[in-house]
């Protein structure tokens, strides 16, 4: 028997009592001072903590202060150390999330400070239990996706265990230690991570390094093609474009460096019939060309379509195997990328298509792609290698957490 668990047989052997947070904590919101108000930001002093910074799990500093005129301006609140901290709204997976602050400090209005006021309740363990949490609160939370939100009510009301302080003590003194050995270990996984990703670059760029080479042919990879093309994206408002739709489609977000497997939206065959998104075979070499995502690269492994920011090489077998053309597309993304025009940086078919590529023997390429996707396996695959690693220690701990943070409920006759 666990040392908790030997606890719980003599302190609660009826089991937990459960209380609304509203009942043992005083639950606050803050605010933003007006961001074109130099005197509200310029030399401040008082620490305020953003939405973003929830991420930190423990705050012992926020990354912007504020001056006494900003916060006696508007109707954020100063909230002690050991308080907890959640996110009720943002973007992506920011809403739901939680942490604990270890100095004074005011927040902004889409973050709920949870100030304990009563001694049987430990805030880090409210913290570690709440972070078991985030599934549920964002199920709670109202609206759909990244535009639903939480509020003070909610917290308020939501249901928490509050089982013997020996016990919160005990529970908060195992999951500090292992989130300390969790994280050391994990940054030792991320350097090592890093090392080899440091490693392979410099293997890849040592491999595809032709410059003096006679026994290469230089051409350009439109010409080492036998069609380059790129797609479209049907009207958002045509539901007949993407109801039922079950061709993939693909956007330049999902075009990462990697192969492509499956796509996030589907289209119809309607779709395909009157606009731009065409089919392309399998074994493309696909290029961004639009904004944040221009000069990433990505093969695709299913036939599918793309949007019109896809630049799609259909590479000609008789010159050039595909995946030595990815990998030497993928070593030049810094050189593709600083060709974008314009504010956006965008790129252009026409000048990925002029981009010069060296092709040494059809069997030499085979020979790198089959080294160069070995290493790259181990480095990035996330079934394999280091980055699977990491994922299952988060998973070993978080697994481990939530274990120790189920109880049974008090139950009165």
């Amino acid at each position: 028997m666990s040392r908790i668990d030997e606890l719980l047989t003599n302190l609660a052997p009826g089991g937990i009592v459960y209380s609304t947070i509203g009942e043992i904590a005083d639950c606050v919101s803050g605010a933003t001072p007006a961001s074109g108000v130099l005197t509200y930001w310029t030399d401040g002093t008082i620490p305020w903590m953003s939405s973003g910074e929830v991420s930190k799990g423990t705050v012992f500093d926020t990354n912007k202060r504020i001056t006494q005129d900003a916060y006696d301006s508007c109707s954020t609140k100063m909230v002690p150390p050991n308080a907890v901290v959640i996110a009720l709204a943002g973007q992506g997976k920011t809403r739901g999330t939680v942490a604990r602050t270890r100095i004074s400090l005011c927040t902004n209005q889409s973050l709920c400070s949870i100030i304990v006021h009563v001694e049987s309740l430990d805030s880090d363990f409210l913290y570690h239990f709440l972070r078991t949490q985030y599934q549920q609160l964002r199920t709670m939370s109202s609206g759909e996706g990244s535009r639903g939100g939480l509020n003070l009510q909610m917290i308020r009301n939501y249901r928490i265990p509050v089982p013997p302080l020996e016990v919160q003590r005990e529970i908060v003194s195992i999951l500090d230690t292992f989130t300390q050995l969790e994280a050391e270990l994990e940054a030792e996984l991320e350097a090592e991570l890093e090392a080899r990703r440091q490693q392979y670059e410099h293997y890849r760029d040592s491999l595809l390094s032709y410059d003096g080479d006679s026994s290469v042919r230089w051409t350009t990879l439109g010409d080492a093609s036998v069609r380059v093309s790129s797609g479209g994206t049907p009207l958002a408002r045509e539901p007949k474009y993407y109801e039922s739709g079950t061709i993939p489609w693909l956007r330049t977000q999902e075009v990462r460096f990697g192969d492509v497997w499956g796509t996030q939206m589907r289209i119809t065959e309607t779709a395909v019939k009157e606009t731009s998104a065409k089919w392309i075979p399998e074994n493309c070499v696909i290029v961004a060309i639009s904004g944040a995502t221009a000069g990433r690269s990505a093969i695709n492994k299913i036939r599918l379509t793309t949007n019109q920011h896809c630049c799609n090489f259909q590479v000609d077998p008789e010159q050039a195997h595909y995946r030595f053309v990815f990998h030497w597309v993928s070593s030049r993304y810094e050189a593709i990328k600083a060709m974008g025009q314009g504010a956006r940086s965008d790129l252009n078919a026409g000048l990925i298509k002029a981009f010069e590529i060296a092709l040494p023997p059809l069997d030499e390429q085979e020979r790198i792609a089959s080294l160069l996707d070995n290493f790259d396996t181990l480095v990035n695959d996330l079934s394999f290698g280091l980055p699977a690693e990491i994922t299952a220690r988060r998973q070993q701990y978080e697994y481990y957490r939530d274990q120790l943070l189920t109880f049974n409920e008090l139950t009165t006759v």
